[in-house]
Order: structure tokens, then sequence, then C-alpha cells
């Protein structure tokens, strides 16, 4: 079989699981259930900014899926992030262990407190960031002291640390929160991807002391703009609530704010949408897992790899992937398959290669290198 043969059954095969449509997409919202009524319902409640019901019934939800304490509803992923940064103690010119292989919303988020990201490995079964990166970094670069841990080149306290989960499929986050446990360094979970995703009977972003979701447009539940911070800290959800209210002291009608706050909670309007979509996401992800099923067997009979979820992982495949042989392998693909109706992407360009953060420290990106060059995202939204 040539390679264009081989292109040509694969967009063939991926065209055939979306039927009746003349251009198959990424990944795009599909909306079948109460958005509508609970949209024009926040409409005439008139409360379709930051105040409503819609906006606490999200949060309730929330809770109930994760397993967490606590929710606070934010404007979107990237404030989401932002605001437990600054929750977790991170200050100007500290460090923040990240991921190269991320989208730049991580790293965006570092830079907005002026802290400076460090980018590391990831695995290359799960994408995300590889415990082992991050153990080898800390004993070759880092030093306890009594009041956390610092790098011993640069003298920055390393503050933090933000794995991801990318596309959906669950890092080995036990091992990497044991670690930065054993260092003193905060966790906080890049969640935005994986809602509907579970490692070792834990659903994402629990496993630190603070994760965060997205809820943008061409995320698996979607309210066109959104975010979420969980908790199980009492202390880290009111700070939190506050925070993303411009730090406004609560009173009938005193305007007193007693620190710098921020514009960050998402409006009523929003939040019902995002309630309908929540209704619906256990529905969803069945469906998606039904369509990386049938990705994975097709696959099998080819030589291109298909991305699967680790044992002990339930992934959401937000976004599902394959790899192929080399970067020009790669290249003809994106090429043919978007020219013959079929959307597919490259990953994000590694961090770490970006001109606002090429000079930031590194450890060894040999597996990001890789992957980066061989794999594309093919069709995986809902199919009706």
């Amino acid at each position: 079989m040539t390679v264009v043969e081989r292109f040509q059954g694969t967009t063939d095969f991926i065209k055939a699981k979306y039927p009746g449509k003349d251009f198959v997409g990424l990944h795009e919202p599909v909306f079948i259930g109460n958005e509508r009524i609970y949209v024009i319902d926040a409409i005439d409640s008139t409360f379709v900014s930051s105040v409503g019901a819609y906006v606490n019934r999200f949060e309730e939800m929330l809770m109930r899926i994760t397993g967490a304490k606590y929710a606070i509803a934010i404007v979107n992923g990237t404030n989401a992030l932002h605001m437990g940064l600054i929750l977790a103690g991170v200050q100007r010119e500290d460090e923040v262990l990240s991921q190269a292989l991320t989208f730049i919303a991580t790293a965006n988020a570092i830079s907005y407190i002026g802290a400076q990201p460090v980018f590391l490995d990831v695995d290359k079964d799960t994408l995300g960031m590889s415990p082992d990166a991050l153990k080898d970094f800390l004993h070759q670069n880092a030093e306890r002291r009594h009041d956390g841990t610092y790098n011993k080149g640069t003298g920055r306290k390393i503050a933090a640390c933000v794995p991801m989960h990318t596309f959906g499929l669950p890092c080995r986050i036990d091992e990497i929160a044991a670690i930065c446990e054993e260092w003193n360094i905060y966790l906080v979970e890049d969640a935005a991807e994986s809602l509907g995703s579970y490692y070792k009977g834990r659903h994402t972003g629990v496993f630190g002391s603070i994760g965060i979701f997205s809820f943008n447009g061409n995320k698996t539940v979607t309210c066109g703009g959104g975010g979420a911070l969980v908790t199980n800290d009492e202390v880290i959800a009111k700070r939190a609530k506050h925070l993303t209210t411009q730090a406004k002291v609560p009173h009938k009608w005193e305007f007193v704010h007693d620190e710098i706050g921020y514009n960050y909670r998402m409006p009523n309007l929003n939040a019902a949408l995002a309630c309908a979509q929540l209704e619906q996401l256990e529905k969803f992800v069945e469906n998606k897992r039904e369509l990386a099923a049938d990705y994975r067997d097709f696959f099998k009979e080819t030589e291109i790899k298909f991305v699967e979820e680790i044992d002990d992982a339930k992934a959401n495949y937000w976004l599902n992937a394959i790899l192929f042989n080399d970067l020009d392998e790669r290249n003809a693909f994106l090429t043919f398959s978007n020219s013959n109706g079929v959307m597919t992407r490259p990953i994000w360009e590694l961090m770490s290669r970006l001109k606002m953060f090429q000079n930031c420290q590194t450890g060894d990106l040999t597996n990001s290198i890789w992957i980066s060059e061989r794999i594309v995202n093919i069709p995986s939204g809902v199919r009706l």
C-alpha cells in the first residue's frame, strides 16, 4: 500500500464515523439538551453577570462530578490557572515547574505573575509530565531550605508545579503529587482538558491542593468560554471566591475592597449553558470513548500508532491523537487530510521554542521533541 493509499484509507475511515458531513471538524460543540431553556431562563431572570442561580448550580454539579469539596466558577481556564498560582503563593521571580509540551495558557499564567517557567519532559505514553523527569530535575538542580525548595543554579524559589493531562489522557499524577509533597512544592493540577477523566478511580484535578478546568468552545463540555477551580481546602476556596470577585468585602450597598482583586467570576449566562452541558457529560464521554475504541482497532491494522490511555486511567479522549514515523510523514498527512475534508492538527509548538520562553531553563526534552515531530490530532467530537 502506498502512502497516499494509506492516508486515503485513514481519512475515509474518519469520514465514515461522521456520516453526512462534507467537512469533519476537529471538535465541534454539541447542544442537544437543555442549553436553550437554561440560557433563556437566565436572560429572563435578568441575572446575566457573575451573580445568579446557575453559577451556584454549576459549582454544585462540578463538585459532584469531581468529588472536590469546593468549586469556584471562573471566566476561563487561563484565568483559573492564574488564580491557582496566586493562591499557591507564587511570587514574582519564583520558578514554576511545568512541561514543554503544553498549551500556551500554562506558560502564560505563570508569566502573568512575573514568575519563571521551567520546562520538563513528558512521558511518551501519557503525553503528560514525566514523574522521572521531575524527580531527576529536582535531584540535579534543587536544594531544600527551611522555607521551601530552591534552584541551586538560579537561586530562585521553586514555588509550584503545574502538570497537565494532555488531550484528557491522565498522566501519572499520583507520583507527581508524591514528589511535590516530598520537596515541599505546591501542586496546581492543570486538568483543563480532562473533565470526565479518572486516574486510579479519582477524577483528575483533585490530586493536588488546587485543580483547574476549562470550558472553552472546543472542550468536551463547553459554555463558550469558562473555567473552574476546585479544591478540598475551605480556606483556599473562600479566598478564591473573594479574589475573583474583585476582593469586595460583602455588604449590601457599600463598595469596599481589601486587596487587589480580579474580575474572574463566570457570568450566570455562561453558567446556564455549562449546567445543561454538564448534564450530558457522562453521555458525551461514553460517546467519545466509543469513538476512541474504533480508532484504536482501526490503527492496529496500520503503521500509524493510536495514543491510548495507560493502565489505571479512564480518559475522556478529548482529542484523539495518532503518531507517525517521522516529521515528513506527519506533515504529509496534515496536508492530505486537511485538503480532503478532514480537519487535523499538529500539537502545540514546544514552549521552550517560543521566543518568549526560549531562555527559560529546561530539563532533557527528548520525549517532548520526539512526540512533537510525530503527533497529529484527528476529529474527536461527539457523534450525533
